[in-house]
């Protein structure tokens, strides 16, 4: 079993997953994990979009972990303030969670959720702004850092056409590269990227080659942690992402 689990959109109660408490039961199922939930969409009824409406939505992030987490803090993400957005997008958010490690220094896991539907992209750059300034303070304090979660960008810009497809890139896709991020952190390529897409569009049923994929889910790392990762396909027969696995070592300092 994994040391870590990280999930993003996970429902307590929500009419598109029938009100089952998902949490929960994932809770009763890793038992012997500490388990930490940001609440990050809170909506007695979203009548949106009006030909299949969301309805009720309760859902965040959940994060479990093997070892003992000394702190967790929520901490909120710059979003738009737009009438219709508050009711139509999540209030984005990120969990920071502080793990002890044998030589005094601690693991910083991040779980994060980043903007998708964001005109022009300001929001996403004043989030990946704070990110950033988390990241780099953690660092600096002799910490190592690992972020994990669905990035809403592509991890590169050949990722936005990589995966053929019929249907054409969308709007909400934006690009993350290792120059956006603080000088001490890199995005970790599954070693399979270009055989495995992490994400799909849920505008029409998927179907390969004519639903468009990229990869928008991963892991960014210190420059002290050694880490690879895979792209687990799924074929989204679960969800319309893919997960993806971290193996990672912590380097001596």
């Amino acid at each position: 079993k994994a040391d870590f689990m990280l999930f993003q959109e996970i429902d307590t109660n929500s009419s598109r997953s029938y009100h089952v408490n998902q949490v929960q039961k994932m809770s009763q199922h890793f038992s012997n994990y500490e388990e930490i939930f940001a609440n990050n969409f809170h909506s007695p009824y979203l009548l949106y979009p009006l030909n299949d409406p969301h309805g009720a939505v309760q859902s965040g992030l959940l994060s479990l972990s093997k070892y003992s987490v000394d702190q967790a803090i929520r901490r909120k993400y710059p979003v738009t303030t737009s009438f219709i957005t508050k009711f139509t997008d999540l209030d984005r958010c990120f969990t920071v969670m502080s793990i002890p490690v044998n030589n005094g220094h601690k693991l910083i896991l991040i779980n994060s959720h980043m903007s998708a539907y964001d005109k022009g992209g300001k929001m996403r750059v004043k989030q990946l702004k704070l990110l950033n300034s988390v990241m780099e303070s953690e660092y600096k304090k002799g910490n190592y850092v690992i972020v994990g979660g669905d990035f809403n960008h592509t991890f590169g810009r050949k990722m936005l056409t990589h995966f053929k497809s019929q249907q054409k890139v969308p709007d909400w896709v934006s690009v993350l590269s290792d120059k956006n991020l603080a000088p001490d952190m890199r995005i970790v390529h599954a070693e399979n990227e270009s055989t495995t897409p992490t994400c799909r569009g849920t505008d029409i049923p998927y179907q390969k080659r004519k639903t468009y994929t990229t990869v928008i889910d991963g892991f960014l790392v210190s420059k002290n942690v050694q880490a690879t990762s895979e792209n687990i396909n799924t074929e989204f027969d679960y969800a319309d992402h893919n997960p993806v696995k971290l193996s990672f070592k912590l380097l001596n300092q």
